[in-house]
């Protein structure tokens, strides 16, 4: 029946050979009309690629400053320095929210905040300086590729500088934020005051070039086309072949709730669950030859529906997420355990793995 179906279709044909699959191949796969076909294919590759394995991390959401000189429409979280709520954490305020993340058993701080325009690099390598002196064996994953642009030009260095210096301090990886969607159509209708997409990108091969490995993600569900969707996913096997340094795509399903993008009346209700489950097979497909890893966001995906995209290419739930405050403030709920996900994983029959940043196997279930 697969083989019958996938010869209906000549995208999905060459996928399930192991070809690389070509931007027009993508096209057609985003408007393929067997979701459950296309999800089938996924998850054969899936399975060939990694197995049954699910895997996640005992992860610790910390925010260092919601202070943002950007102003982009998609984000619920960001403050101006003047706003009430604004913060800005000192270095003993996060060392002391990171032994609590320790004592939670998270073997990683996730550290991402807002282009905070007062803060100097040195901050920086006083927080992860902390961090290290008091907690060396926690893995620091911090500070996206759109931060470390914002920093280089803030304060003057040039983007190696800024990523040799933080290295230095204490940096192991960085997270995947900031990427939203590359192409320039969607991305300055989204983005305000933020890099552009090949900025990005060239900030994210410098950092793999040293060394910093890092997670990538893709904001979907808003105002973007099939095209920026596919886009997205050839510019990131691009970088991918060259550096070999992105660990996992998480795609990111965009969140409505107290968003510019919402106030404007521009996205008036969330993106289905049938899209959601296309757009994580066509980026298993799309990826298959050098991305082993597609995260599910269940925070953002909700974990029912997190468990479907498991079936339909996905192989890592990203992380605990313990102390998310970003989906927290366009109002959806962050809170799990490690025994809630190795049991999610369980009910859809999949093995339950506990991993580390580098997905090396820590416990199994």
């Amino acid at each position: 029946m697969l083989e019958k179906l996938v010869k209906e279709s000549r995208a999905l044909e060459k996928a399930i050979a192991g070809e690389d699959l070509t931007y027009d191949d993508g096209i057609e796969l985003m408007s393929y009309d067997n979701l459950y076909m296309l999800g089938a294919a996924a998850d054969l590759i899936r399975q060939k690629k990694v197995g049954q394995q699910v895997t996640f991390a005992a992860s610790y959401y910390l925010n260092y400053t919601n202070v943002c000189a950007a102003s982009c429409q998609m984000c619920a979280f960001y403050r101006k320095g003047n706003e009430s709520d604004a913060y800005a954490l000192s270095a003993k305020d996060i060392e002391g929210r990171v032994a609590m993340a320790k004592n939670l058993g998270a073997t990683e701080v996730h550290i991402v905040g807002g282009f905070h325009p007062d803060l100097p690099l040195e901050y920086y390598e006083e927080m992860f300086k902390t961090i290290k002196t008091s907690h060396p064996q926690m893995h620091i994953k911090a500070l996206t590729a759109a931060e470390i642009f914002f920093l280089a030009r803030l304060t003057k260095n040039s983007v190696k500088e800024v990523l040799t210096r933080l290295k230095t301090a204490g940096l192991d990886t960085m997270p995947g934020g900031g990427a939203e969607l590359f192409h320039p159509d969607i991305r300055n209708k989204i983005v305000r005051g933020k890099c552009s997409g090949q900025e990005w990108l060239d900030t994210i091969e410098q950092a793999h070039n040293l060394g910093i490995k890092s997670n990538v993600t893709m904001l979907f569900g808003h105002i973007e086309k099939p095209e920026h969707i596919i886009d997205h996913l050839v510019k990131i096997r691009e970088v991918q072949k060259r550096t070999k340094g992105f660990l996992t795509l998480i795609p990111l399903k965009f969140s409505l709730d107290n968003t510019e993008l919402e106030k404007k009346g521009l996205v008036t209700s969330e993106s289905s669950s049938t899209y959601d489950l296309r757009v994580t097979a066509v980026s298993r497909l799309m990826l298959a030859n050098q991305l082993d890893n597609i995260s599910v966001y269940w925070v953002a995906l909700g974990k029912k529906l997190a468990q479907v995209a498991l079936t339909y290419g996905g192989n890592d739930l990203v992380g605990t997420a313990f102390s998310e405050e970003i989906y927290r403030a366009a109002g959806k709920g962050t809170n799990s355990s490690i025994i809630e996900l190795a049991n999610m994983i369980k009910e859809i029959g999949r093995e339950p793995v506990q991993r580390d940043t580098f997905f090396n196997i820590l416990k199994k279930f």
